[in-house]
């Protein structure tokens, strides 16, 4: 068959293969501990699950307006501006299902061919995948271990040039649980303003911080409402991620925009879902908290076991739910180890590179799973790698 070539380029994510692979395993009777998927753990929190319910209940269950209803637009524009410190107003909201139709769709809508899109390297294989889509060129930018994973800005600064459309950042980091340090994020933010370019920020993660930390969105840096796209979801905070329910914030004149392109693509988001966000939104916000807390348990349980393995140095992440080990000291890559710790140690996890080309050399392990889970699963590993390192 011949397809069009937009396509040609498109492949799995590395998280969907290995967990198939992972299904194989358990099917044939092995124990695997899954560390390889973005998900939480929890259960939806009951207030959401009965707000759905009842919705379904009382007859919401008909079409929408594509962006959204307006009582969750209002409460989206409400919550996250507070959250942020920037006012935004309802119509600047679009819902959609799932955060991915907001990194989409902006892009569609604002790249032309052979445009240019930085973006960060290792990061979410969705972004190269929509700027390829969407006929741009793809630019890398490395995040560095020694920066905490944030950009290599000299890097940054010379590749952003007059041909850069958009800046894409994700803080905390998917895969790396980095956070952007704000003077960071104002070196970027004089680079969009000097080049006019739009900046899309992935804040999905944005609640889930430590440390008594705080991610500051661009957003709220002077002048860069203007030009900033925020995506953000109910899927991580909430633990909603069979759901489908996310948004993206920015201007109201590209929200109308992608308003058409979602209207002509999936019509709109399940309406009963869309009033279990307004109360994610709206409720009691103490789950959230006890979340949070016991991923950073989690977290200083992995990071500490992660450093004992021989050949493994794992820096603390600052956000998110994944540690990002480098791994170079085994001598291995990072596919070679996936692949051995899978089939040797029942250990799911995934390799740097499936992260982009600078993610190689790390792993990416997700420690939205018990404690329990997460020390064997440590043992597990350590007692493979041990084995390798001795021959």
């Amino acid at each position: 068959m011949t397809f069009a070539a937009r396509t040609s380029h498109l492949k799995p994510e590395g998280a969907y293969q290995v967990l198939a692979r992972a299904t194989q395993l358990e099917a044939a009777g092995r124990e695997i501990i899954h560390l390889e998927i973005g998900q939480p753990d929890y259960a939806t929190f009951e207030n959401v699950s009965e707000a759905g319910i009842q919705a379904i209940r009382s007859g919401k269950t008909r079409y929408t307006p594509p962006a959204g209803i307006t009582s969750l637009r209002e409460a989206i524009a409400e919550e996250s501006g507070r959250r942020r410190g920037v006012r935004f107003e309802a119509d600047e909201v679009v819902v959609s299902p799932g955060g991915k139709p907001n990194l989409f769709f902006p892009t569609l809508a604002l790249i032309e061919p052979g445009d240019e899109v930085i973006y960060p390297d290792p990061g979410f294989p969705t972004y190269e995948a929509m700027i390829k889509v969407a006929g741009g060129i793809p630019v890398a930018v490395p995040l560095l271990e020694q920066n905490g994973f944030s950009f290599d800005l000299a890097m940054f600064d010379r590749l952003i040039t007059e041909r850069t459309k958009l800046i894409i950042l994700n803080s905390p980091s998917n895969p790396t649980g980095g956070v952007i340090p704000p003077a960071d994020l104002e070196q970027i933010a004089a680079q969009a303003e000097k080049y006019d370019c739009w900046v899309m920020s992935d804040e999905i993660y944005a609640r889930i911080i430590y440390d008594g930390l705080t991610a500051l969105s661009i957003a709220a840096l002077p002048g860069m409402k203007k030009r900033t796209i925020i995506v953000d979801g109910f899927s991580k905070t909430y633990s909603m991620t069979g759901w489908r329910l996310g948004y993206g914030i920015m201007p109201r004149e590209l929200a109308a925009r992608v308003d058409l392109l979602l209207t002509h693509s999936i019509g709109s988001t399940a309406h009963f879902t869309q009033f279990a966000g307004l109360e994610a939104v709206t409720g009691p916000q103490e789950m959230v908290d006890l979340m949070v807390a016991e991923y950073q348990r989690r977290r200083d349980v992995i990071v500490n076991g992660l450093n004992a393995i021989p050949g493994f140095s794992c820096q603390k992440p600052q956000g998110a739910f994944y540690v990002f080990p480098n791994i170079t000291g085994t001598g291995m890559s990072s596919t070679d180890l996936a692949n051995l710790i899978l089939e040797k140690a029942g250990v799911a996890l995934l390799p740097g590179s499936s992260f982009g080309s600078y993610g190689e050399g790390y792993l990416r392990l997700s420690y939205a799973n018990s404690i329990e889970n997460i020390q064997r699963g440590l043992e597990k590993i350590n007692a493979v790698v041990s084995r390798h390192m001795t021959r």
